[in-house]
């Protein structure tokens, strides 16, 4: 009874960390928004939330390295494509789609995230599909699809091209997820957390000095502000937060929650970008949430 009750805390406490997480997580999209009214471009934003963000991540990883024992090759490795995949690339391409499509689609795009872990792990580890999870698949992919639709129309072939970077960078995030859980559970959360934002942050800022001259840094004050909370709020504290619940509730249950997150991010987008909730943003969303709720009703079989 005692065992029972403690994984139920476990549970709870894990789906507590995924929800905040993804809702922190939520908050990029608006943040990214407002900066581009300042004329900045998405090389120098991820640079700026990065170099702020790396202090932060330098010191979770050595604090959570003191006492253990080096990493292994292997580990290394682990650790460099985690980085790359779920932080560096994964994070770029949403930058970069934002500056062409709407929050409310880009989270749309990225609600999709759970479906995407399944497909990969049809891929990589041949785990079945059901048909109840397929027909989840479908309804949500048609409700994207549906807003995307409506999007096209007012924003011409740059919707189109924001639409393919924002699920190129669900594509790479679901792959950081379906790869994380055993280095997470290897080496902890905050040690890997610290280790593999730290490489994003590498690739970010040296991404800027090859490809910017220096003097694309001389940004608004607004920018500068607006990085930082995005450096603090929306990418530290969250990152920590999801790694901890992939850590207690595993990345298949971590992604689900995290469907919270482009609730939010809509929400947002209408208060505090004046987006439109128009009937086929409704419509479209109702279907995702929809879909999203056949496909994890699913009963989990135990492996």
């Amino acid at each position: 009874m005692n065992e029972t009750h403690i994984a139920r805390k476990k549970l709870a406490f894990g789906l507590l960390l995924a929800a905040l997480g993804a809702i922190a997580f939520s908050g990029k999209a608006i943040i990214v928004k407002l900066a581009y009214r300042h004329g900045v471009d998405a090389v120098t934003l991820i640079m700026y939330r990065m170099l702020f963000a790396l202090p932060i991540f330098v010191a979770m990883a050595w604090w959570a390295s003191r006492g253990k024992p080096p990493l292994t090759r292997h580990d290394a490795w682990g650790i460099l494509g985690l980085g790359f995949t779920g932080y560096y690339l994964a994070s770029f391409l949403d930058f970069a789609g934002l500056a062409y499509i709407s929050a409310s689609l880009e989270r749309l795009i990225l609600y999709l995230n759970p479906t995407l872990v399944l497909l990969l792990g049809l891929i990589l580890y041949k785990r079945h599909i059901s048909r109840r999870q397929a027909l989840g698949m479908a309804i949500s992919y048609a409700g994207v699809a549906l807003v995307f639709g409506h999007e096209i129309k007012l924003e011409g072939p740059d919707a189109a091209l924001g639409a393919a970077l924002v699920f190129a960078s669900a594509i790479s995030y679901a792959i950081y997820l379906s790869f994380s859980g055993e280095l997470v559970q290897r080496l902890g959360s905050l040690r890997l957390v610290g280790l593999a934002t730290t490489v994003a942050c590498v690739l970010c800022i040296g991404q800027f000095v090859l490809l910017r001259p220096l003097s694309a840094a001389l940004v608004a004050p607004e920018v500068i502000w607006l990085s930082v909370l995005n450096a603090t709020i929306c990418t530290a504290a969250p990152v920590l937060m999801v790694m901890m619940a992939i850590e207690r509730i595993g990345a298949g249950l971590a992604a689900q929650t995290g469907m919270v997150g482009p609730m939010s991010t809509i929400l947002m987008g209408v208060l505090l970008l004046g987006e439109p909730f128009t009937a086929w943003v409704a419509a479209g969303t109702a279907l995702v949430v929809a879909g999203i709720f056949v496909f994890t009703s699913q009963p989990k079989r135990l492996t």
